[in-house]
């Protein structure tokens, strides 16, 4: 009797998170470099036309240039054009592990193959007390005294409302595709080597706040732990949808606050920016969620683990003992002897 073979697995339970990229037997150590060089190239050629095109649309219509050489389309329109730099890096992330790693674009959402929706809302659920504490803690913070009064005005209830249907379209998405690259791609190339845990969240957390660029100590600070804290929140909840739920919310609320007051939609400063009293309150919130979290997964217990795919049987050997079928044609022939 031939054995039957299966793919090897790191837990004989199945695969974790990490380890999706090697669930298929078909991982080899170039196509995870592959499919990060398919994935720059084609995600910087789409920002190149997307900015080309909107450089040519701003012009034809008349509106004025940035310092940087690029057209000033407005607060709203601007942010809303950076948002959409980053979100469309979101397909070619799912494309690349589909064709280069030759497995299921699925296979980064969750160990089952698919976004858990339920598992999502609860998520974004449980992110509503620490982002809502983060938001007001933020307000009474004091400013670093840069700011006019006239900055802090509001801005209105039309235009509020306004910025807030657009911001409420873009930036999930955006927030999605950083999930699906940091805590999603990039944690399963490593995983693919690595099978520690812990030692697979530090690259992606350090390149996540790297990828924001360098504004203070504590701004880079925050978003390393921001990015430790969604990295061990996958890895223990077996997919991205409670990181997803934290980036989406914090960044929703943090331009919504943007947005509530004059010129806020127009300020360079970002997360990697933030001064040692935001980053600390930021900090405490992911700390905060993060424990939340572990709370509902205890009781709701989300899929941890991937069953290991089964490869088919092999067709059963012909057993010697047993004469094999006479055709139809023998049997003709018999009967007309007969």
């Amino acid at each position: 009797m031939l054995p039957i073979m299966t793919t090897a697995s790191p837990d004989p339970a199945g695969f974790a998170y990490h380890r999706m990229g090697r669930r298929t037997g078909r991982h080899r150590w170039w196509r995870p470099l592959l499919g990060a060089v398919l994935f720059l190239l084609s995600w910087l050629v789409t920002v190149l036309m997307l900015y080309l095109f909107s450089y040519a649309l701003g012009t034809a219509a008349g509106y004025p240039e940035l310092p940087d050489g690029g057209v000033d389309l407005g607060p709203l329109r601007n942010t809303a054009l950076d948002l959409t730099y980053i979100a469309v890096a979101l397909p070619f992330i799912l494309l690349a592990v589909r064709s280069t790693e030759r497995r299921p674009a699925g296979t980064l959402s969750s160990v089952t193959g698919r976004l858990r929706k339920g598992w999502l809302a609860r998520c974004l659920l449980a992110a509503l007390a620490p982002v809502a504490l983060l938001t007001s803690t933020s307000l009474f913070l004091p400013g670093d005294g840069s700011a006019s009064e006239d900055s802090a005005a509001w801005v209105g209830l039309s235009p509020f409302l306004t910025s807030l249907a657009v911001l409420a379209v873009f930036v999930p998405v955006q927030a999605a595709a950083e999930e699906y690259l940091f805590r999603g791609w990039l944690t399963q190339a490593v995983g693919a080597f690595l099978r520690s845990r812990w030692l697979v969240v530090l690259p992606q957390a350090a390149l996540f706040a790297t990828a924001h660029g360098w504004g203070t100590t504590w701004g880079f600070l925050d978003l390393l732990v921001f990015g430790l804290v969604a990295g061990w929140l996958t890895l223990r909840t077996g997919g991205l949808e409670a990181a997803i739920a934290l980036h989406a919310l914090n960044n929703l609320l943090a331009f919504g606050v943007s947005a509530a007051t004059v010129g806020g939609l127009s300020s360079d400063d970002t997360a990697a920016d933030a001064p040692w009293q935001l980053a600390l309150a930021d900090m405490t919130a992911a700390l905060l969620y993060a424990a939340i979290i572990i709370c509902i997964a205890r009781n709701q217990r989300p899929q941890r683990l991937a069953p290991p795919e089964v490869a088919p049987p092999p067709p059963p050997a012909p057993n010697p003992c047993v004469p094999p079928p006479t055709t139809g044609m023998a049997r003709s022939h018999n009967t007309a002897s007969d």
